[in-house]
């Protein structure tokens, strides 16, 4: 039994090796992005492909393995594929219940809008500049994504970022180089990454990145630089209105601006997957909202379509950020002052309020406090709700489940049911938010839901669809709900 398991073991390591240039051959040379039930395949280990097949079971019920997947993926890189989203996970599991005579033509059948379309079916939209205003915690995973995305037809190609002159700005580019390249929660960066002292500009795999020095958005011309009609993501928080924001508009070269913090005033602020509908053609300035309005809203979306809220509290358990103090010191905000790495610190939180403006059904019924605690990364919103329907907490948890796998939010929302689980665990999640199943409470209308989210990596994946959708960028997802 026991070398039996072990060889079963070795057999599935050598196949996700063989399966891994197949799926870089999918996402380089057909721009298939694959994923394994909302978990992105491109770029990963032999590891965690196995462990990604793994996942299935403890989501989804159902076995899977790579014996299960390989002949799809295999397959796929033969059918001149056009360029979508394929989630062969799913597929996989289709397949073992369909009634296709092999693995060929039941592709065809379930991918037929691309099949045999390579240079024929084009994803949506138009390459397009993206600059990043600051180089903060956000900037630079948002840096790492975008460079990551940039192989295979995302479209959005990151042409510079904009910081302050510091002194030596040879020693500046250096340090910028460095803060990039690692990173003590999210780890090093996969690739390689070198400095153009010449032409101030970091090259991260073969990414060309101008480093703009100013102090302000007026002092920048970027069709100087060979940019324009660009998307400038401003992660600084300087400015959260249309007047401080419509400085970057200014500028030769930009067309639109987007905000990584809550705007306001008439800035529409907009969560994916609920409200990035909403975004006009017209609209130049757009806020991404904050991260736990990210990671609340589409779990509170859910449970309202289902259920129905009648109203509700959120409290925020949220890691220390850059703008608390790391010993006590002055501070313009109310106990933010106090020692962050050293104190739970009771603050206020605009999440609850914010929630409003992405789903105005949920106007007035929340409220919300926050309290931030002793962890760099990766925080917790607790939503204790009165619900309109009685229910029980299997019920509701089989629910979100449901919603973070089959449903049009399943990138939004993750799943998670184990009882071992705590914060680190999920440094690096792409999902606005995860279910943390066995600490729902239910008790007849009353519900007590726990959401974690990773508040820099899970927020920056947000941003980057939202960057997307501004872009008109789009691609077909399969497989297609038929019904």
């Amino acid at each position: 039994m026991l070398e039996t398991v072990f060889e079963e073991w070795q057999d599935n390591e050598a196949l996700a090796e063989e399966m891994i240039p197949l799926l870089g051959k999918l996402y380089r040379q057909y721009n298939i992005v694959t994923s394994l039930f909302g978990r992105s395949l491109i770029n990963q280990s032999v590891i965690r492909i196995l462990k990604d097949h793994r996942f299935v079971k403890k989501v989804e019920g159902t076995e899977l393995s790579v014996q299960d997947t390989f002949p799809l993926v295999k397959a796929m890189t033969e059918l001149n594929l056009g360029p979508a989203h394929v989630d062969i996970g799913k597929l996989a599991v289709a397949y073992k219940h369909s009634d296709a005579e092999d693995v060929t033509s039941f592709l065809e059948r379930e991918l037929a809008e691309i099949v045999g379309a390579h240079c024929k079916v084009k994803g949506n939209g138009e390459p397009k500049d993206v600059v990043l205003y600051g180089f903060g915690r956000i900037g630079r995973i948002l840096a790492r994504i975008l460079v990551e995305k940039a192989g295979g037809g995302n479209l959005l190609r990151l042409r510079a970022i904009v910081v302050r002159g510091r002194g030596d700005l040879a020693k500046d580019l250096e340090k910028r180089a460095s803060l990039l390249r690692r990173d003590s929660v999210h780890g090093p960066f996969s690739g390689t990454i070198s400095v153009d002292h010449d032409g101030s500009a970091l090259v991260v795999n073969g990414n060309y990145i101008k480093v703009i020095y100013a102090n302000q958005p007026s002092e920048i011309d970027y069709t100087a630089y060979g940019i324009d009609n660009a998307i400038v993501v401003d992660n600084t928080g300087m400015w959260r209105d249309e007047e401080g924001l419509g400085q970057h508009l200014a500028c030769k070269g930009v067309s639109k601006a987007l905000l990584t913090a809550p705007g306001k005033g008439d800035v529409k602020n907009v969560v994916y997957g609920i409200n990035h509908t909403d975004i006009a053609r017209e609209d130049r300035i757009v806020s991404a909202a904050s991260c736990t309005t990210n990671a609340i809203v589409p779990v509170l979306k859910a449970l309202n379509d289902k259920f129905g809220i009648e109203h509700g509290h959120v409290e925020t358990v949220h890691s220390y950020t850059n703008d608390q103090n790391l010993i006590d010191n002055y501070h313009k905000g109310d106990r933010r002052g106090r020692s962050a790495p050293l104190n739970m610190v009771l603050t206020e939180t605009g999440a609850a309020k914010a929630v409003a403006k992405a789903l105005p059904e949920l106007s007035g019924k929340l409220t919300g406090n926050a309290i931030r605690v002793p962890t760099p990364n990766v925080s917790m919103a607790i939503l204790n709700l009165n619900l309109h329907q009685q229910t029980d907490a299997e019920a509701l948890n089989d629910y979100l489940r449901r919603m973070a796998i089959h449903s049009p939010m399943q990138k939004q929302i993750d799943f998670v049911d184990s009882t071992e689980v705590v914060s680190s665990d999920f440094v690096g999640n792409r999902h606005a938010g995860i279910v943390d199943a066995k600490a729902t409470i239910v008790d007849g209308k009353n519900a007590v839901v726990y959401v974690w989210y990773d508040n820099e990596f899970g927020y920056s994946c947000q941003v980057v669809r939202i960057l997307q959708h501004m872009s008109n960028v789009s691609f077909l997802a399969f497989p297609m709900n038929r019904d």
